[in-house]
């Protein structure tokens, strides 16, 4: 899964055909992934690691402060489609598809009596697997792979919901450590089995 690469037979990328997407970064990976003990994959490792913890706590704030401020945070509409067809994204349509601002609106909503699918809130649990990491084309700049399985259990009867997904993410180094400019989630469903997506991947 790969966001540099183009999503269908228009030849373009993701984040082009989105209009929050218009201006995201297009840095890409270069080489193979890189070492496990390599001190840019563990600090990009440990990076993912805490924000599942921040995104369990719901400590969205916090979150959101990693976030660089031309980010483009996609979930694409997965489709079933024939070998061959040439994608596996619904073009121009996304579950998700925000910018800085608008991810900050959804946080904002979660304080506000309005959000009534999260009060009270989840039980979140995010579990990161399957890193890997690359180099890019900038000094600054890194892609991390990963695989993403989220347990969602709300109130006392209903049943839980998951959510697997692969994401690829470019990191950039700033003066506080590393930041999100980009993810993409290509989830391995095509139809979400939970009622609503008050979340974040």
């Amino acid at each position: 899964m790969t966001v540099t690469t183009p999503n269908d037979i228009s030849g373009m990328t993701l984040s082009e055909q989105s209009i929050l997407g218009a201006h995201a970064p297009r840095t890409q990976r270069i080489g193979q992934s890189l070492p496990f003990n390599d001190e840019l994959h563990l600090e990009a490792h440990r990076w993912l690691v805490d924000e599942a913890y921040l995104l369990d706590a719901q400590d969205y704030d916090e979150w959101l402060s990693r976030i660089a401020d031309d980010v483009h945070y996609l979930m694409p509409v997965r489709v079933t489609t024939a070998l061959g067809a040439g994608y596996s994204t619904s073009p121009g349509m996304a579950h998700l598809d925000e910018n800085k601002y608008s991810l900050s609106r959804r946080v904002a909503r979660f304080a506000t009596e309005h959000a009534w699918t999260e009060d009270p809130p989840s039980r979140l649990r995010h579990y990161v697997t399957n890193v890997r990491t690359f180099r890019t084309e900038r000094a600054d700049e890194i892609i991390a792979e990963s695989a993403v399985l989220l347990f969602r259990s709300r109130g006392d009867v209903g049943e839980a919901a998951t959510v697997s997904a692969g994401r690829e993410d470019l990191l950039r180094r700033s003066g506080t450590g590393w930041e999100l400019a980009r993810r993409t989630i290509m989830l391995d469903e095509s139809v979400i089995r939970m009622q609503n997506l008050a979340i974040f991947l």
